[in-house]
This record gives structure tokens, sequence and C-alpha cells, in this order.
């Protein structure tokens, strides 16, 4: 099955995440399929924290794939933001 989920990334007490395309039997910072946007939860104010490309997601979600909790959030929030 393919996912959109998270993929860790930055160093120790830094995280910062890739939101990617894999298939679900692939290690959680393993091989993907498309890199599709990037979530920074330390961003400082004035740099930008996240930035997903939702033509992307929405190709891969009716293509079947299955979005994480986490992302499905993520992409909820980025989509807000886009319409303001």
């Amino acid at each position: 099955m393919v996912v959109i989920r998270l993929s860790r990334g930055g160093s120790k007490n830094r995280p910062y995440f890739n939101v990617v395309v894999a298939d679900s039997r692939n290690r959680r910072d393993g091989r993907f399929i498309e890199r599709v946007g990037f979530y920074n939860p330390l961003a400082t104010e004035g740099t930008e924290g996240l930035r997903i490309a939702m033509d992307r997601v929405s190709h891969w979600h009716d293509k079947g794939a299955q979005m994480s909790d986490t992302v499905a959030r993520l992409v909820k929030k980025a989509g807000a933001a886009a319409k303001v």
C-alpha cells in the first residue's frame, strides 16, 4: 500500500520532517517515491514552517494513497492557509 507520511530529518533535538509518498513496507526514513513537502515544527517567526504541494497530494490520494493522521492534519492546515 502507498502512504503519505512524515520522514524525519535534522539533528538531535532539532527535528525536521519531509512529507513523502512511500510504500508502507519501507522504513520511516528509507526509500520513498516522491517528496511532496516539508514541515519544520521549530520554525521561527518569519520563516516558512510548512509547505505542501497540494496538487501532488491530491494526485496520490486519488490513486489510493492513505495519509497518516499527522499528515492529514498538516494538509488541512496548509489548505486553510492557502485560502487566506
